[in-house]
């Protein structure tokens, strides 16, 4: 063979000579976002114990946010147990409070969803001192009602069902992270806000309505719960109905709880003025109405007109 084909020169790899960087396994991955999250955790410690926080400041932003009207009319709940009622503050008023103390981090997170159930975990952790409470629970994909269970397959239902099983839990730990004392504070606060501007207009009483309407709730059940009429409603009462709409509004309890069922005994509504004592004279034509009812003859049914005729049918004794 000649020597030329021994000559030919093969082709070289340009990137032969670079060093091959190793892929990140798992495992390094894993340790990555584990060395962030502790950097961060450090970051914020550090920057809360920079900046503490100045208790009467903070008591006094609580405090100024339970001052505001549309803030107080959504702080406070109410729900029925043991016979007796149960006040305290709802998940709007937890969040404005861990807003106002400073140096907070709280929230709602899904680990993970698997099996038509959500592992969720709420927390809140008070950077300054520390203090952790997080709660871990499951929420099963089913929502029930009276008429039965149905099984949750929109996203939307599902993330809706979650986040409305998480907001119960996640103020519960950040009232358990909060001093009782601000807490307490706080809800005095919002029920001075609520009476000083309870509204009790009729404008007021048609927005009340309308609110208790979306859950079933009729005005006479409402009339019925405040042993007076709508229009001669007391701003006391008022704030006494915004605790229960709060409480409806965020799953605390029912309206059954609180509202005497609706009459449906006759399928027409009544008119106007139905329920308003009679007056005299209306009395007396009724009174007389039953008098010419009770005197009025009595026809001869067709048993009786039958009856001679089945004696005669009987045979004679001779």
């Amino acid at each position: 063979m000649p020597n030329d084909v021994q000559d030919v020169q093969r082709p070289v790899n340009p990137f032969g000579g670079a060093t091959v960087a190793a892929r990140p396994s798992a495992n390094a991955v894993a340790q990555t976002d584990q060395q962030r999250a502790v950097a961060e955790v450090q970051a914020a410690m550090m920057i809360a114990r920079t900046n503490p926080r100045d208790p009467i400041a903070a008591m006094d932003r609580i405090l100024n946010a339970c001052a505001r009207p549309t803030l107080a009319d959504a702080a406070v709940y109410t729900y029925s147990r043991g016979g007796s009622d149960v006040t305290g503050p709802s998940i709007r008023l937890a969040e404005a409070m861990a807003q106002a103390w400073g140096n907070m981090q709280f929230g709602i997170r899904e680990l993970e969803q698997r099996h038509g159930e959500s592992t969720v975990q709420a927390y809140c952790w008070d950077v300054e001192t520390n203090t952790r409470r997080e709660v871990t629970f499951q929420v099963a994909h089913i929502r029930h009602t009276k008429r039965g269970s149905t099984r949750l397959e929109d996203p939307r239902d599902i993330y809706e069902m979650v986040a409305n099983q998480g907001a119960r839990r996640l103020r519960a730990c950040i009232l358990a992270v909060i001093p009782g004392d601000v807490t307490e504070a706080a809800v005095a606060q919002c029920e001075v806000t609520m009476k000083t501007t309870a509204d009790t207009s009729p404008e007021a009483q048609a927005r009340i309505v309308d609110a208790f309407a979306a859950f079933g709730v009729t005005k006479d059940q409402i009339e019925k719960r405040i042993q007076r009429r709508l229009d001669s409603i007391q701003p006391a009462q008022v704030v006494s109905l915004k605790k229960i709409y709060a409480s409806l509004r965020d799953g605390m309890s029912a309206a059954s709880d609180w509202f005497d069922p609706a009459d449906h005994e006759s399928g027409a509504q009544k008119p106007d003025g139905a329920d308003k004592p009679l007056s005299a004279a209306e009395t007396l034509k009724a009174k007389m109405r039953e008098r010419n009812a009770k005197s009025a003859p009595v026809e001869a049914k067709p048993a009786d007109l039958a009856e001679p005729a089945e004696a005669a049918d009987e045979p004679r004794a001779d």
